[in-house]
């Protein structure tokens, strides 16, 4: 089936495939968990996505998935060189395509909120279940961090807020910090009378450790409550956003550059005021010409439009083709795939 491509948008909490043909029209889709091969192994990581490839390609009315003619894979946890290569080889030797391209699922976001035609750059910052950024040059040079956690130096994310609530609610109760309301928002949102209830509860199992998560949504409502320990942590957290944003704006020589910084992810899509206004005010002061945009398509959307151009370029639609990659892993395509196959795309999934 000459044109097909997939597009894999695998995060750390689902996972969305999606078969799209190269007038842009998505023939069928799936949506499963998180893709965590640092915890699974690439092999099996990969191996889990197997289903919803022949899930989609089911609901496109194939008795079995077609060999496409590339895959675009934006994957969480593909955070270095060497994991974006093994991940590549896992894909490509299920023959789900005659060509692969693996990248960190943060290009997903970026691709979304770049323009369709013309000569694109810009920033993203994801912050999801944890935070990263990706920026593009308009010469196809990239920029990028780790990403990997404390480590690497990063900060913030849903999973990090999460815990930042527990321990600063912990210390709250305790004497040790200060005075918060997240000591007794905290019990409360478990059902429960206190915080040594909590941190037992956590302890011994009784509270499963993945309802952690729910704690930054109950942050953000106790922060817009006026408490200023919860105040102090979204302040934070829109600091590294805005960081990330300008140290990659810097390294690709766009800090004065009218170009969009991409924001998304489940906490920055949240839109919670207190946070997304003071990212755009932080914007405004360190990169003025910086033109702050919300993406909450789904990120699947990205790994489409990644396909399309990388289809239109090897097709020569609008110049030669420009297949070489980088060590990173993202070769700049010049946006040439048809201006319609990717409105289309778009329009799907508005």
């Amino acid at each position: 089936m000459s044109g097909l491509l997939l597009a894999v948008d695998a995060g750390n909490s689902k996972t969305d495939v999606a078969l799209v043909g190269p007038d842009g029209a998505v023939l069928g889709q799936a949506r499963g968990g998180g893709f965590q091969p640092a915890v699974t192994g690439a092999a099996r990581a990969v191996a889990g996505l197997a289903p919803l490839v022949a899930e989609a390609a089911a609901r496109a009315g194939f008795a079995a998935p077609p060999v496409v003619e590339h895959v675009q894979a934006c994957l969480a946890n593909a955070d270095l060189p060497v994991e974006e290569r093994a991940l590549a080889a896992e894909i490509g030797a299920r023959g789900w395509g005659r060509a692969v391209t693996v990248v960190n699922d943060t290009f997903a976001l970026l691709r979304a909120g770049l323009p369709d035609g013309g000569t694109t750059a810009g920033v993203a910052v994801v912050c999801g279940a944890g935070i990263n950024c990706a920026g593009l040059a308009p010469d196809g040079r990239t920029a990028r961090f780790p990403a990997i956690g404390r480590i690497s130096g990063d900060w913030g994310g849903g999973g990090f807020l999460a815990e930042e609530a527990l321990w600063w609610a912990a210390r709250a109760d305790d004497g040790r910090g200060e005075p918060s309301e997240l000591a007794r928002a905290v019990p409360a949102h478990f059902g429960l009378s206190g915080m040594a209830e909590v941190i037992e509860a956590l302890h011994l199992g009784r509270v499963a450790a993945a309802r952690r998560h729910e704690l930054a949504p109950l942050l953000f409502a106790v922060a817009a409550g006026g408490d200023p320990v919860a105040r102090a942590i979204v302040a934070r957290q829109a600091e590294e956003v805005v960081t990330m944003a300008v140290v990659a704006l810097g390294r690709l020589g766009l800090s004065a550059a009218r170009v969009p910084v991409v924001l998304g992810g489940g906490v920055l899509a949240a839109r919670h005021p207190l946070l997304h206004d003071r990212v755009v005010e932080l914007l405004a002061e360190r990169a003025p010409e910086a033109v702050p945009r919300v993406v909450t398509a789904p990120p699947v959307l990205g790994a489409g439009l990644l396909a399309l151009d990388r289809a239109g370029s090897r097709q020569g639609v609008r110049g030669e083709a420009r297949e070489d990659a980088p060590r990173d892993g993202l070769r700049a395509a010049p946006l040439e795939a048809p201006l319609e196959a990717c409105a289309r795309l778009r329009a799907h999934f508005a």
